[in-house]
């Protein structure tokens, strides 16, 4: 079995008005992220943690904010996009963990709903993701309430070289 380990990183400022979307949930929030497409910083980082694994680059290179077609794009297709990418190479997920950075909005309401729908876009049980929350102790960026960053480790396995 040929085992890969890939690791995502995105963040995102808030800016203007909603919808929020983190993990593909419309999350109640006063401001929306400074993005080109719907600015999922959740699905951007499981995007490129799946891509780090395959060793196929990073979002940006797939779906380039350049492109006028990004523009409001649902980040689900970015994660789709990567996840075929995976099977064509005979890859599966194996686990997938996440840690999202906010102080706002509270995210424990909503941490189950985001790994039932990440699941669902990975093809695997919702017993194989987990996601975290936490502040930054009014640190930094995240500490200011400017923005949200998450990280994101994912597991890969396939029966191929």
């Amino acid at each position: 079995m040929n085992i890969r380990i890939g690791h995502g990183y995105d963040s995102h400022r808030f800016e203007g008005p909603g919808p929020l979307i983190l993990g593909s949930l419309d999350i109640p929030h006063e401001q929306g992220f400074s993005a080109h497409s719907d600015g999922d910083v959740v699905l951007h980082a499981v995007t490129d943690a799946v891509l780090g694994a395959l060793a196929a680059g990073d979002i940006g290179e797939h779906f380039p904010d350049t492109d006028p077609a990004n523009k409001g794009q649902s980040s689900d297709a970015f994660l789709r996009h990567a996840m075929n990418l995976a099977a064509m190479r005979g890859f599966r997920v194996g686990n997938l963990d996440v840690t999202i950075l906010a102080e706002v909005p509270k995210l424990s309401p909503h941490k189950q709903p985001m790994a039932e729908a990440i699941a669902e876009l990975l093809c695997v049980d919702v017993s194989h993701v987990s996601i975290k929350a936490k502040t930054n102790e009014r640190m930094g960026f995240v500490g200011r309430r400017e923005g949200i960053a998450v990280m994101a480790s994912v597991l890969m396995m396939g029966d191929v070289n």
